[in-house]
């Protein structure tokens, strides 16, 4: 029998118990944050129907679904016609999901009797996307999503743009906020003559940041986009200043396109009302903002970390009409997603995990032999119920082992209780950082670690 190596698919990680409790610190910070502003946990399945996730996020968006090959005997009946798409439809019925918003809509929808509205919800899952894999960026990651819909308000935004304020705060990440609306999007499209591509404009601007001007301007040209236009387009991908005089120099050159002056003066709101919210990262109008995906109809939002050489951490936007997809028209709503493994990759870069997110434990008892690990037991069980994180090492082998172990772990302490504490009722704790040991009661104990 030929031995197999072991190996994952390209795009995909597996995530040590070390890795595991640096991510589980951020979810859980980001998930506190949710919490706080009234949002409800859901989750929906890693598997949707294709004809749920096709179509929702652009023709680019739609060659990265994963798609789910049937179970059964379903190549009986299937007859190949030469056409590759076609048969991909037959045989594939589902597929992994593409993001958490779509799923969102659909549960909306389907779920529309069973929910109150504006209904507010988080969801943290994994989603797929057959990616080429790079430096951060994953055909698995988890997202973080967190939507309200059923509601226009604007205040909707700005609660959104304080949650990701205050998550980024509470993780030390400086970031800096981009905002703009697809409504000004389509009064530029409209301004330069080419109302009716408005998604090749977008999707091509998109990619500013990543491809730089020529290319963006040279992709344009391919889809049909005229001399003209893009020459009547690149004055307005270069506007400078503050948010207020970015949107006054807008307004004078889409004065006369509706859609573009209603984006305009939703932001110019938006930027009002944030005037007496402080805010730890700054809120940036950035004009050249398109985020790709088609269903977004108003504010869009991206965020990226200030110290670290990454792509967005967090991103979404408005959409109006994203239920009416399944039947539902009207109902509009908005969202921002946490993309949690490349905050992980910006932390551990830029070395910002605290020591309490690194251990599991916070003591770990050693063992002396039986009857010491036998009166351990008992400890161990109400230090537990104290809410202290602690643990027994299992086998009484040299004492030197024991703490190499709680090192490695980034247990801070070791208690140690041989025949002596046992018979006068003490521990002794020894502090790894520097050696330092001192005894206590158990009382005492319990109080010295809650403090820690």
């Amino acid at each position: 029998m030929s031995i197999q190596k072991p190996s994952i698919p390209k795009g995909t990680r597996d995530f040590s118990p070390a890795e595991m409790v640096r991510r589980n610190y951020i979810l859980d910070i980001i998930k506190e944050v949710f919490k706080k502003y009234g949002y409800l946990p859901l989750e929906t399945p890693a598997m949707e129907y294709l004809d749920t996730l096709l179509g929702k996020y652009g023709e680019e968006g739609d060659k990265l679904i994963f798609k789910i090959l049937n179970s059964g005997d379903f190549m009986q009946d299937v007859q190949f016609t030469g056409n590759v798409n076609a048969l991909s439809l037959k045989i594939c019925e589902k597929g992994l999901r593409y993001d958490l918003t779509v799923p969102f809509a659909r549960y909306v929808v389907q779920h529309q009797h069973e929910i109150v509205f504006p209904f507010k919800r988080y969801q943290i899952q994994p989603v797929w996307r057959a990616d080429r894999p790079q430096k951060g960026r994953y055909r698995e990651f988890y997202q973080c999503d967190v939507d309200v819909i059923g509601s226009n308000s604007l205040l909707n935004e700005i609660e959104l743009i304080q949650i990701m304020d205050e998550v980024f705060r509470k993780l030390a990440v400086r970031v800096k906020m981009r905002i703009n609306n697809r409504k000004i999007l389509s009064g530029i499209s409209e301004y330069i003559g080419e109302a009716r591509r408005i998604t090749d404009i977008t999707v091509a601007i998109d990619k500013l940041d990543k491809i730089g001007e020529e290319k963006v301007f040279a992709e344009l040209r391919e889809k049909g986009i005229s001399s003209e236009a893009i020459h009547k387009i690149q004055p307005l991908l270069k506007i400078s200043g503050s948010a207020r005089d970015k949107l006054e120099v807008l307004a004078g050159m889409l004065r006369d396109t509706a859609s573009g002056l209603k984006g305009l003066e939703e932001l110019q709101k938006i930027f009002d009302c944030l005037e007496g919210i402080p805010t730890d990262n700054p809120l940036e109008f950035d004009v050249t903002l398109a985020r790709g995906l088609n269903y977004y109809t108003g504010a869009i939002f991206e965020v990226k970390a200030t110290d670290a050489e990454i792509g967005s951490i967090c991103g979404g936007g408005r959409y109006d009409d994203l239920t009416g997809i399944f039947g539902l028209p009207g109902i509009s709503g908005v969202g921002v997603s946490f993309g949690a493994d490349r905050i992980v990759d910006v932390m551990n870069q830029l070395n910002l995990f605290p020591a309490e997110a690194e251990a599991t434990s916070k003591v770990l008892l050693g063992n002396f032999g039986e009857k010491e690990s036998v009166f351990c037991l008992s400890l161990l069980a109400q230090l537990r119920d104290a809410g202290i994180r602690a643990e027994l090492y299992p086998d009484p082998v040299k004492l030197g082992k024991q703490i190499s172990y709680a090192s490695s772990r980034n247990i801070p302490f070791v208690a140690l209780v041989g025949e002596n504490e046992i018979r006068e009722g003490k521990v002794t704790l020894k502090r790894l950082a520097n050696g330092e040991q001192q005894s206590y009661t158990l009382t005492d104990l319990i109080e010295y670690l809650k403090r820690q």
